[in-house]
C-alpha cells in the first residue's frame, strides 16, 4: 500500500496495483480499475516514485524471507491426489452422459 493525501490533508492508503491511470491536469487524479477517482496533493512524479519504492520493498521482502521451504526463483512442485487426466475420469469407449435439452 502507498499513503497519499487528499486535498483536505487527510491521508489514506491505496493499493497501487489497482491504479489504472494517473492524470495530472492540474490536480493529480488517481483513476482506479473499478472507476473510482481520488484527487490527491502529491504530484504525478511523487506518485510514480511511491509506487516504485513500494514494489522494490515487496521484492526485497521476498528475498529476505526466513521461510525454510522458500527459495527465490524455484517453485516447489507437489503431487495432487485425485484424477489427473480425462482418461482417469471416463472409461475408454464409454460416452459422457448428457442432460436432455429443453425445447
Amino acid at each position: 500500500m502507498i499513503v497519499v493525501t487528499r486535498l483536505n490533508d487527510s491521508q489514506f492508503a491505496i493499493n497501487p496495483d489497482l491504479i489504472e491511470r494517473i492524470h495530472a491536469s492540474p490536480d493529480t487524479t488517481l483513476v482506479m480499475v473499478d472507476g473510482a477517482k481520488f484527487i490527491v496533493t502529491e504530484s504525478l512524479s511523487e506518485i510514480i516514485e511511491k509506487i516504485a519504492r513500494f514494489r522494490a520493498h515487496v521484492i526485497s521482502l521476498a528475498y529476505l524471507t526466513q521461510d525454510a521451504d522458500y527459495r527465490p526463483g524455484i517453485r516447489s512442485l507437489e503431487i495432487v491426489d485425485g484424477p489427473h487426466s480425462i482418461d482417469e475420469i471416463i472409461e475408454p469407449g464409454s460416452t459422457v452422459p448428457t442432460r436432455p435439452r429443453r425445447i
